[in-house]
């Protein structure tokens, strides 16, 4: 997730202050890993910095004093950019998992016990998933539908290379 990109884009729908980009940024894309306040004033300072937004005047609140900030053109036109250009079709041909796998089975560990925690570890996720989906509103449910999703197909792949474990230990040993 890009962090000043997607405050940029919260900028393009109406100025704001730090503290409502936060709220914002966190109801709909920190679910699990909210911004911290510094985060957000020091991204919106480097972008004022690369003049994609401009601070307005201060205005006087019941704390300190808040800064209202403003997309720029420059900022808006990154932010479609952006928003114009695919993601980065996924997964890459190298994982984590599998390298664990390949490493077990080359130093001759038990990479079938691997699997099965990490099979395990998968299904104690899937079951949080759930109660997020079933729990939540719309945004939690698609964002635990990707989760879910992704979970499943490293499950078959799980399942596949279990299946093929002896064939990728005499590759890997060879």
């Amino acid at each position: 997730m890009s962090v000043p990109l997607t405050l940029l884009g919260l900028l393009e729908r109406e100025p704001s202050h730090g503290y409502d980009l936060k709220r914002d940024y966190d109801a709909f894309f920190g679910r699990g890993k909210p911004l911290s306040f510094g985060q957000v004033y020091a991204t919106l300072g480097r972008l004022a910095r690369d003049g994609k937004v401009v601070v307005g005047e201060s205005e006087a609140g019941a704390g300190p004093d808040r800064k209202r900030y403003v997309i720029t053109d420059e900022g808006a036109t990154e932010f479609e950019d952006w928003l114009a250009e695919p993601v980065e079709a996924e997964p890459h041909l190298q994982t984590v998992l599998f390298a664990k796998v390949v490493l077990a089975l080359m130093l001759g560990r038990d990479a079938e016990g691997y699997l099965d925690a990490q099979r395990a570890a998968h299904m104690r996720r899937m079951r949080e998933l759930l109660e997020i989906k079933r729990a939540g509103g719309l945004v939690d449910a698609l964002l635990a539908d990707h989760g879910l999703f992704h979970l499943e197909s490293d499950l078959r792949w799980i399942d596949l290379t279990a299946a093929r474990l002896d064939a990728l230990a005499e590759a890997v040993r060879s």
